[in-house]
């Protein structure tokens, strides 16, 4: 990429994106409150709709086939909004305590973002953490060296994602646009769709994120078959959200950004 990129502004995600390899902080903490309502809940189905305003993703969990038969049987009746806010109301300090720990950079993430800071690219971010989560993840990315230029989180818009204002809020105050010189980058299907909702060009992670939900020091002890299956089903998975570039990690971004910007110089669009 050159200086004085015709890319205006990438906007990224965080966990699972940026940092949090793997995306464990909000899926340990949702087995734990479904798992101390007697609610037998597996990682797949908890990390479904991941991306999600929190909140959000404990209305569609309990939604599930499978939750809202556990749930009847336990209490009696299917799950309301006083279920959902009362697991959310478990959820937030239970997040927002373990959340340092699982705040650690991606490997290559901060080197790669500086690059395209340095050719003159904007650095959005949202997320399906609340501002409050967000207090105590973005100082500690930034002890690392990540700061983005601007963060929107999921309590500061009239929907979350899939919905795209996170995505245009980001622009509108980057003043980045048109905005098919955008691109937001994420490793779940509703970081896509928010993507293109918002009318950008869309990058799904596959490794370091959701839909491999796995540490780095377990993706390490994988052996290169274990390794190629999750990444596959990951890929399929994000391909039909829409992803129109995927990539292992944020490492692997300027090539991609490199190829858009081509796309873009042959007048093609998201």
């Amino acid at each position: 990429m050159q200086t004085n990129s015709t890319i205006k502004a990438v906007i990224f995600d965080w966990a699972g994106t940026t940092l949090d390899y793997g995306c464990m902080a909000p899926a340990s903490v949702f087995m734990k409150i479904f798992n101390e309502a007697s609610i037998d809940l597996t990682i797949e189905q908890a990390r479904g709709p991941m991306g999600s305003h929190k909140k959000v993703h404990i209305e569609i969990l309990l939604k599930l086939p499978e939750v809202q038969a556990q749930w009847q049987r336990k209490f009696g009746k299917t799950p309301d909004e006083s279920d959902v806010m009362m697991l959310f109301n478990k959820f937030v300090p239970l997040q927002i305590a373990c959340l340092k720990e699982h705040s650690e950079m991606i490997p290559g993430v901060v080197e790669t973002i500086t690059k395209l800071k340095d050719a003159g690219i904007k650095i959005g971010s949202t997320t399906g953490y609340t501002r409050a989560m967000m207090e105590i993840v973005a100082p500690e990315a930034k002890k690392q060296g990540y700061v983005p230029d601007f963060l929107v989180c999921a309590d500061e818009v009239p929907a979350g994602r899939p919905e795209p204002w996170m995505c245009l809020r980001n622009a509108e105050h980057l003043r980045a646009y048109p905005l098919h010189q955008c691109v937001k980058v994420g490793d779940t299907v509703v970081d896509i769709q928010e993507g293109l909702n918002a009318g950008m060009w869309s990058v799904g992670l596959t490794l370091c994120g959701n839909e491999v939900g796995l540490t780095q020091a377990h993706v390490q002890k994988l052996s290169a078959t274990e390794r190629e299956k999750l990444v596959s089903k990951a890929e399929q998975k994000l391909k039909s959200a829409g992803a129109h570039y995927l990539i292992s990690s944020v490492v692997e971004l300027p090539a991609v950004l490199k190829d858009i910007e081509s796309k873009i110089a042959q007048g093609l669009k998201p």
